[in-house]
Order: C-alpha cells, then sequence, then structure tokens
C-alpha cells in the first residue's frame, strides 16, 4: 500500500477536528475534535512507521511506541478535560463555551461588583 493513502485520511481526519475545535461551542465536543485529531496523529505515526520499517529496516518501531505514548496522553486529557467539564457544568449551569467567563471572575466580575450596576449605585454602595 502507498503512503499517501493513510496520509490523505490523517489529514482529512485531523481537518475535521480543527474544524471542530474551532466551530463547536459545546465543551464536550470540542474535546471529542481534540480525540479525532490525536488519532489522526497517531495514524500518521503508524503508516510512517510501516513505511520506514519496510525501506530502511528500521526495527525499533519507533512510531509505534510515539503511537502509545500519545494514546496514553490522550487518556489523561479527556479524563481530566471531562471531569473539568463535569465540574463547571455543575457550578455554572452550561457547558458553552461562549458564555462561560474567566474562572477567576466571579459572577459579580473581577472587582467584585456587578458588572450592569450604573455609575450612580456605585456610588451610593460606598458612600
Amino acid at each position: 500500500m502507498h503512503l499517501a493513502y493513510p496520509a490523505v485520511l490523517s489529514a482529512l481526519l485531523f481537518c475535521v477536528g480543527l474544524y471542530g475545535v474551532l466551530a463547536r461551542r459545546n465543551a464536550i465536543l470540542v474535546l471529542m475534535s481534540v480525540e479525532l485529531m490525536l488519532n489522526a496523529v497517531n495514524l500518521n505515526l503508524v503508516a510512517f512507521d510501516v513505511w520506514l520499517s519496510r525501506t530502511a529496516r528500521d526495527t525499533l518501531h519507533s512510531g509505534q511506541a510515539l503511537t502509545l505514548f500519545t494514546i496514553a496522553v490522550a487518556a489523561a486529557e479527556i479524563g481530566i478535560g471531562l471531569a473539568i467539564v463535569l465540574a463547571v457544568y455543575r457550578n455554572r449551569g452550561t457547558s458553552d463555551i461562549d458564555r462561560l467567563r474567566d474562572t477567576a471572575e466571579g459572577p459579580d466580575g473581577p472587582d467584585g461588583e456587578h458588572p450592569d450596576t450604573p455609575a450612580a449605585e456605585k456610588a451610593e454602595a460606598t458612600a
């Protein structure tokens, strides 16, 4: 089999994953898109490992070893990512990325005041 077939398939998978990361609003779908991108990288690693073992007589199979490492990193990433998404959903009630603010900011904003409070009410509250 030619090296071009898995390379093109891997590029298509990576592009679909990249589109999912850039276009999706749901945090879980973004995590799924990142996993799709990592699997595209795994496909490339294994394809080039097979190609190198045929042409250069590579007996170390370093592409397959890197693939196992990438799978371990992806498993850790999805475990921690889902835990964070569940904690944010329980705390905020949504997993929509656009509606979430920085976690350092409270519901009243970075200075402790509600962002919609008029300036006159702010002056009365401090007096």
